[in-house]
């Protein structure tokens, strides 16, 4: 199967990052798409998000760091057909301090993933709100990043950072990372700053922005707390479309770069 391993990142917490991983993922998932939602995140608010909740000693991502479980035997089912997910409870906050001395540190989660890779057509990563080990890890396994950016003023001073680190990886860890695309979110249409955030993201980043952007949705915001995906919880609102679009829009721009 040919795999596309995709990691959502910004070190700015609230900008939407775990909202774009489920949905996306269910979207995908909707679509046909075997998909598997990483959850790299020791808040584990993407596993809960899907109706798992990963508690220590469980099957969860960290086990598969310290080499304690094998990674097939943490995979969990959601509700969604052809959606799995691989958990994150909070014992993966040890994984920066347990890994900080050991060699290869940054690869570990390439390795996670190497052995179950071929079973799914997409794996998608939700990184911590930080640039971190953990980030630096799903960067490293990623072949693309796609970076969610709230529309407002601070955005754009955490997305130099945020390339920046992305270009270090590229040169010292990961040769073939390419940032996948911008996605702009909580956008609203009758702010003034939103379309200046938005024309300057642009300006810097022209086709890598994509069109869809992601409106402020109370929907959006409530599914996540009764572990569903906005496709679950009310797919005719405005946010589930928005995410129905991004869906059409990334399957589109894979096609075209795998022709």
């Amino acid at each position: 199967m040919d795999t596309r391993i995709i990691a959502l990142a910004n070190q700015k917490g609230g900008v939407g990052k775990t909202t774009t991983t489920l949905n996306l993922a269910a979207v995908l998932a909707a679509r046909g798409k075997k998909v598997l939602l990483v959850d790299s995140d020791p808040q584990g608010n993407a596993s809960s998000g899907v109706g798992v909740r990963a508690t220590s000693g469980d099957q969860n991502i960290y086990n598969c760091y310290i080499g304690a479980k094998e990674t097939a035997d943490c995979i969990l089912p959601t509700r969604q057909k052809n959606l799995s997910v691989l958990a994150a409870s909070i014992d993966l906050v040890g994984v920066e301090v347990e890994l900080v001395n050991q060699e290869g540190r940054e690869k570990r989660l390439k390795t996670v993933l190497r052995p179950i890779k071929d079973r799914f057509h997409y794996i998608l990563v939700d990184c911590p709100p930080s640039l971190g080990l953990l980030t630096i890890n799903s960067l490293t396994a990623a072949d693309s990043v796609l970076i969610p950016l709230q529309c407002e003023y601070f955005a754009l001073e955490g997305l130099a950072l945020l390339v920046q680190t992305i270009r270090k990886v590229k040169k010292n860890l990961n040769r073939e990372l390419y940032i996948e695309g911008l996605l702009l979110t909580m956008y609203d249409r009758r702010n003034r700053l939103t379309h200046s955030v938005a024309s300057e993201v642009q300006k810097h980043f022209g086709d890598q922005v994509y069109r869809t952007v992601i409106p402020r949705n109370v929907r959006l915001s409530e599914s996540p707390s009764h572990g569903q995906t906005i496709l679950e919880y009310d797919g005719a609102s405005s946010g589930a479309k928005a995410y129905q679009q991004l869906g059409t829009e990334f399957l589109k721009r894979a096609n075209k770069a795998r022709g």
